[in-house]
């Protein structure tokens, strides 16, 4: 297995001829986690072709407004594996339920592979619920909402020094990079750590950077909430960075 780290340099954004020409596989989240990077549908339907399986984790997809860059209704290129979750946008990350988009000949290697039972009463009653018209329509709104939410969170962050947004943002959540550094017996060191403790101290939880690959410790997902919870968690972050 070869893993391709995209550079924060240029945005995390995908090259599609950075990946290896004899890949028979080549699986991408769109949108990224944790980068929130939205990469345009062209760029990956360019990695498709005979003999490759190209695998897309649309999981974040329907925190963007009309989902621009999906590829779930593609039906024209080959070896494309679409998977899908139900859980984000309502928060039931603990049910794990989804759902994959493939060729009849990989859904029945798929199947033919599955364990018994593998999805819980809970779990096929909350699909069920989230496939539902209403729900359908709610979940529109809500990404249009999280839109809005998401921008002004982006508007405050640039006026906190010490902190660069790592990428243009187009999800749930935000990657931030801590730039000043603290000096640990007579080294300098990425200060997330120091960040992410005292924003714990405040009562507010953050996702560390460091756990994955090719980012280390300056780095930090925040998720996007509403004002009543980026308001005062917007203070608390400049508080510590001024």
């Amino acid at each position: 297995m070869r893993r391709h780290i995209l550079e924060a340099g240029n945005g995390f954004r995908l090259d599609p001829g950075a990946v290896p020409a004899d890949s028979d596989l080549v699986v991408i989240g769109n949108p990224t986690n944790p980068t929130s990077v939205l990469h345009p549908a062209v760029a990956i339907a360019s990695l498709a072709r005979p003999g490759r399986m190209l695998i897309v984790d649309e999981a974040f997809a329907d925190t963007v407004p009309g989902e621009p860059e999906s590829l779930s209704r593609r039906r024209d290129l080959p070896g494309l594996v679409v998977i899908r979750s139900l859980t984000k946008t309502w928060g039931l990350a603990g049910l794990r339920i989804g759902y994959v988009l493939a060729g009849p000949e990989v859904i029945a290697r798929l199947a033919a592979h599955q364990p018994l039972w593998p999805v819980s009463t809970p779990a096929l009653a909350a699909a069920i619920a989230c496939a539902s018209p209403v729900a359908v329509a709610a979940e529109r709104e809500i990404a249009v909402e999280l839109t809005a939410a998401r921008d002004n969170l982006v508007t405050a962050l640039h006026n906190i020094p010490g902190v660069r947004i790592a990428s243009v943002p187009a999800s749930s959540f935000v990657l931030l990079q801590i730039v000043d550094a603290v000096r640990v017996d007579g080294v300098q060191r990425a200060d997330g750590d120091r960040v992410r403790s005292r924003l714990r101290d405040a009562g507010y939880a953050v996702r560390r950077g460091n756990t994955f690959p090719g980012l280390g410790d300056d780095w930090i997902r925040i998720a996007v909430r509403e004002p009543a919870v980026i308001d005062p968690f917007i203070a608390a972050l400049t508080e510590i960075q001024s």
